[in-house]
């Protein structure tokens, strides 16, 4: 890792308490995932607010489970270290990603992992995490990622082998994403200023205070 990005480094997810509060003040690849067009906007909101209310299950399980071998064959296959710090861009510091794994090749160019477990058998990368891999390129400024993917049946890896695909830096792509992480960090602020309430399925947990408090700060 450069110390270019290792001075970008917010938190860590090995703390969980701290990378959970650092991710709360700022947009990740978790909440741009859905960004599809400015009509989701206010759902998105809603979501960064309140929180999914999904705390995992056996298929997150066997993800976190296998994610460090999938990535240690992605070091030693494609040179690209694991990491579990969370960065900021550059320009917008409330911009965040935790990639799965940092390198630099030989011409300084910072290249990407993301891992993925999967029980279907996929013909291209799902768009839900193309999204996800753009905004971790715009975060750190990556030229590419690759995205390993392993595939079970009934949590039994299948194959010797994780899949694997590079996928290239699209700014065309990358611009829509900030776009609408723009909407969304106004619609977050123009809640904050007006005293929007939360849905009232739900109480505004301690997560929503520290986003409000960010932008508050931001102002």
């Amino acid at each position: 890792m450069t110390p270019e990005l290792a001075a970008r480094i917010v938190a860590d997810s090995r703390d969980r308490v701290a990378w959970v509060r650092a991710r709360s003040r700022g947009i990740t690849a978790t909440d741009v995932a859905s960004l599809t067009s400015e009509r989701v906007i206010s759902r998105a909101a809603d979501a960064k607010l309140m929180g999914s209310g999904f705390s995992g299950n056996a298929y997150t399980d066997h993800g976190r489970r296998r994610e460090p071998e999938i990535a240690q064959w992605v070091a030693a296959t494609h040179g690209i270290q694991p990491s579990s710090a969370l960065f900021h861009a550059v320009v917008e510091k409330r911009h965040l990603a935790t990639p799965d794994g940092v390198g630099v090749d030989g011409a300084g160019h910072v290249m990407l992992a993301e891992i993925k477990t999967t029980n279907k058998s996929w013909r291209s990368i799902p768009r839900t995490y193309l999204r996800q891999v753009w905004w971790q390129q715009h975060v750190l400024g990556a030229e590419r990622t690759l995205v390993a993917w392993e595939e079970h049946n009934d949590f039994v890896p299948i194959g010797e082998e994780p899949h694997c695909a590079w996928v290239d830096r699209d700014e065309i792509e990358i611009a829509k994403l900030v776009r609408l992480a723009t909407a969304l960090i106004d619609e977050l602020h123009r809640r904050h200023i007006t005293g929007t309430p939360a849905p009232e399925r739900m109480p505004r947990p301690a997560a929503s205070r520290e986003l409000f408090r960010s932008l508050a700060l931001a102002d």
